[in-house]
């Protein structure tokens, strides 16, 4: 009997170790999709935190309004905020790759104009909130609301600055992946070693030359010693490298 006690008691301990294991790896699993989406949605956050200010401060110091100037920098932040929310969105749905693959100028225009829609909408949910649960109007009130009493003109002009600011923040977005995580930080603001032969936008044409290479040339003429390939891929090799 004492035997069958002693296994049931390791038994249990097994088990609660078990446990403990499984749920140490689902918070770890947890914590890294939490870090992963934080990581994500802060750099569209942040820069539409310092547009949509940038565009409230020339507004008010155009048209000398300080007095509406905090509740109007508040609206940003919160604007700021349903942006950086809808890109998290957007960039789930596996239709924003769609142009991955294509000239640069295509994903550009292609996640501008997905993320402005999304954000179009949420804008539109996020005022009928406010208008159905803030103000306690009736829901079906909303539309007639919309076509009389909304001011479409303010709305409409906030939408064509988040289309520009979309388009100024995806190019940038889509030239730092091109270059690589940390690249373009590393451009602005690391110095180069100066035993390297070409500047900054000397080493990018090599680049690209190298690209250029890879596109149009298999792998066995560019590693083949004879061949016209291999001898320009050496020539940029061989500028890239240290002196």
């Amino acid at each position: 009997m004492s035997g069958d006690s002693n296994l049931d008691v390791a038994s249990a301990a097994k088990h609660d170790a078990a446990m403990q294991v499984g749920k140490a790896a689902f918070a770890r699993r947890v914590g890294a999709r939490l870090l992963h989406e934080v990581r994500e949605v802060v750099p569209p956050t942040l820069f539409f935190f310092i547009g949509f200010n940038l565009i409230v401060l020339t507004t008010n110091l155009l048209v000398a309004q300080y007095l509406v100037a905090v509740s109007n920098f508040m609206l940003a932040t919160m604007a700021a905020l349903v942006v950086g929310k809808a890109v998290l969105v957007a960039n789930a749905v596996p239709l924003i790759r769609r142009y991955d693959r294509a000239p640069l100028i295509l994903p550009i225009l292609f996640k501008t104009g997905v993320y402005w829609v999304i954000v179009f909408f949420a804008r539109l949910l996020e005022r009928f909130i406010h208008y159905s649960v803030v103000e306690r109007n009736p829901a079906g009130d909303f539309l007639p609301f919309l076509i009389s009493s909304f001011t479409w003109s303010r709305f409409i002009a906030i939408s064509l600055w988040i289309l520009v600011l979309f388009l100024i923040y995806e190019t940038a977005s889509e030239f730092s992946s091109l270059f690589g995580p940390g690249e373009i930080r590393r451009l602005f603001f690391t110095y180069r070693p100066s035993k390297l032969q070409l500047n900054r936008r000397q080493r990018i044409r090599e680049l690209l030359r190298l690209s250029r290479l890879a596109d149009e040339n298999s792998f066995v003429e560019l590693q083949n010693p004879t061949s016209v390939a291999h001898g320009q891929l050496m020539d940029v090799v061989r500028r890239l490298a240290r002196a």
